[in-house]
């Protein structure tokens, strides 16, 4: 088992943090002339290519992709593709802000999920931290008062399928790197997404589509790296409140590039959101600190 260093998974959900949000606003301009499912095999099989091209510049060149685990993988994108499917179709038909608070259910997944398929603890204080998240994500989308969109019930249902990959992922980073999963993930999700595409009518993209694809090829990779970078410093349900932030962020990403406006629900809400967020990272890091002294006296005992 690895140490547990909540500060460090901070920084790389950072990371993270900023790749999705670039994610967004190029996915945002290409769905306006691909479909999901073209826009998803093309991501795929550029940040293939970059996968290969950097494991080949690296040491351990591409026997770093060697695995063992192929159900795992298999698995871990199957859930994925599902999820990023619901996030591509949810980013195109509905406000950023909306998006994100939907699919901050997914900490909740988690919590549901980690303790079977992890082993991992669910403590009173993290099942409290999350139901109180959660509590601020109803706030923002006021589920009792707004029309089920088809963009709401898609992040809905990706919200289940990312929390399947983050726990997939997490046993993932016990034996494969982080470049092995990424690079399964590119193959395995290129023939995903290209099936259903020469199904529903091929568009040739234009100049512009192109870079916009390129950037969201980059932008995947680097997100993805990062979370699981966080992963592997940190458990699931240490890691997945952190995303809270992205909350604020994407709604401030909205009103500059798409002129969406943001309501006092969700500014009151993302505050319930980031409190929850900063608590939980503060006690994880409380909790670790302890650990390595209690470890170092216990050392120095012998």
């Amino acid at each position: 088992m690895h140490a547990q260093n909540p500060l460090r998974a901070a920084g790389w959900m950072f990371g993270a943090l900023m790749s999705f949000s670039t994610l967004a606003v190029a996915a945002r301009n290409v769905s306006e002339e691909l479909d999901t499912f073209q826009l998803m095999f093309f991501r795929s099989v550029i940040m293939l290519i970059l996968v290969v091209v950097i494991g080949s510049l690296t040491p351990g060149g591409l026997g770093q992709f060697r695995t063992k685990n192929l159900k795992g993988h298999l698995a871990r994108n199957c859930a994925h593709f599902v999820g990023q499917f619901g996030w591509f179709f949810g980013v195109a038909a509905i406000p950023l802000a909306q998006v994100v608070a939907i699919e901050f259910t997914t900490p909740l997944w988690i919590g549901v999920f980690a303790p079977f398929l992890l082993a991992e603890r669910m403590t009173v204080v993290r099942g409290l931290v999350l139901l109180t998240g959660f509590s601020g994500v109803l706030v923002v989308v006021r589920p009792w008062e707004a029309d089920l969109q088809a963009g709401s019930v898609a992040v809905m249902v990706a919200a289940v399928g990312f929390a399947l990959s983050m726990i997939t992922t997490k046993r993932l980073t016990r034996s494969d790197s982080v470049l092995c999963i990424l690079f399964y993930m590119g193959l395995m999700q290129a023939p995903m997404g290209l099936l259903p595409a020469l199904g529903g009518g091929w568009v040739m993209p234009s100049l512009e589509v192109w870079a916009w694809m390129l950037l969201v090829s980059v932008c995947g990779m680097t997100a993805h790296f990062c979370l699981a970078k966080a992963l592997s410093s940190a458990d699931a349900l240490v890691v997945a409140p952190m995303d809270y932030l992205r909350l604020p962020v994407f709604a401030a990403v909205g009103y500059v590039f798409f002129a969406e406006t943001v309501g006092v629900e969700v500014v009151l809400g993302g505050l319930v959101i980031l409190s929850s967020n900063w608590f939980n990272t503060w006690l994880e890091a409380r909790r670790t600190r302890r650990a390595r002294v209690a470890a170092a006296m216990d050392a120095a005992g012998r």
